[in-house]
């Protein structure tokens, strides 16, 4: 990163991690359940040097404090008044908005609030949907609401190889670098994930949505991406996703599965296209959108499937 800013947020500090501070453009980009904003380094180098990536480290994760309060602190109402504190403390009055996993529920529910949706200029899903599997919640749920403890740091890297496998990383480094941001010592010497174990405890205290009524409200502009073998968002939750949304943008990564790690141009020049694209050109309304963008998503999977 090429900045850090602590946002004060009750007696919480949020770290936002900042690439390129001085563009003139800037996206939110917001990271999955158990993880941080390093991990949208490669995407922000790839996005270049026009844009200003903001990628917040949530409450319980990464530099950002911890909860004192878990039951009420770990759950999606608070991290949507997070991501509005985020947004107030940099001035952004709307901001187009990238989220993984989580990130990209997150963002679901601020673009479909009444009170933010003007706050999200237009939203990026990363295999991620108002539908997800049962058993795939319920195996993140299970994996994350216990202290997984490595006595060596290569044991580590080993568990965030299998467990981390539908990143799609192919560099050797990336994932090297992926295990050094993802560690901390416990004070018996031993290694274990960098954040609080009691996040999943949003999955027993968060109140259930109607997130498909929350889907049929959004109004911004929308863009999913999906890995081809996602365990979380189905193939067949995309087509109905299109239905409610006939301007909805998809981009099928192959060879990845929860979720595609952003780090290629293959994966990150079709959002820079939705990103920067006119917004009327996006508006479901135009009857010459929707013709003219599915060649062109055909041609970045093809484009993709060569890469």
């Amino acid at each position: 990163m090429d900045a850090l800013e602590m946002v004060k947020f009750r007696e919480l500090e949020i770290a936002v991690r900042i690439w390129h501070p001085q563009a003139p453009r800037t996206v939110i980009a917001w990271h999955g359940l158990a993880r941080h904003g390093g991990d949208f380094a490669d995407f922000a180098r790839a996005l270049g040097p026009e844009w200003r990536v903001l990628a917040p480290d949530t409450p319980g994760r990464g530099l950002s404090s911890w909860s004192l309060h878990p039951a009420h602190d770990y759950l999606y109402e608070h991290y949507m008044q997070v991501a509005v504190a985020v947004m107030d403390h940099f001035k952004l009055a709307q901001v187009p908005w990238v989220g993984t996993s989580m990130g990209g529920l997150l963002g679901i529910l601020l673009a479909a609030e009444p009170s933010t949706a003007n706050r999200i200029e237009r939203l990026v899903l990363n295999d991620v949907g108002p539908e997800l599997d049962p058993d795939g919640l319920t195996e993140l749920a299970t994996y994350f609401g216990v202290l997984h403890r490595f006595w060596h740091f290569s044991d580590l890297q080993a568990e965030l190889r299998r467990h981390y496998a539908g990143f799609g990383i192919e560099d050797e480094a990336a994932w090297r670098r992926l295990a050094e941001e993802s560690a901390r010592r416990l004070p018996d010497g031993s290694w274990t994930y960098h954040f609080d174990p009691r996040i999943s405890e949003q999955f027993v205290h968060d109140t259930p949505r109607d997130t498909w009524a929350d889907w049929s409200a959004i109004h911004c502009p929308l863009m999913v991406v999906r890995g081809e073998h996602s365990p979380l968002l189905k193939a067949a939750s995309v087509e109905r996703m299109a239905e409610v949304h006939q301007g909805l943008v998809t981009l099928e990564v192959p060879g990845c599965g929860h979720a595609p790690m952003l780090d290629r141009a293959s994966q990150v020049d079709p959002i820079a296209e939705f990103l920067t694209c006119p917004r009327e050109r996006l508006i479901p309304s135009a009857s010459a959108f929707r013709p003219r963008w599915w060649h062109r998503v055909l041609r970045w999977i093809t484009r993709t499937d060569n890469t």
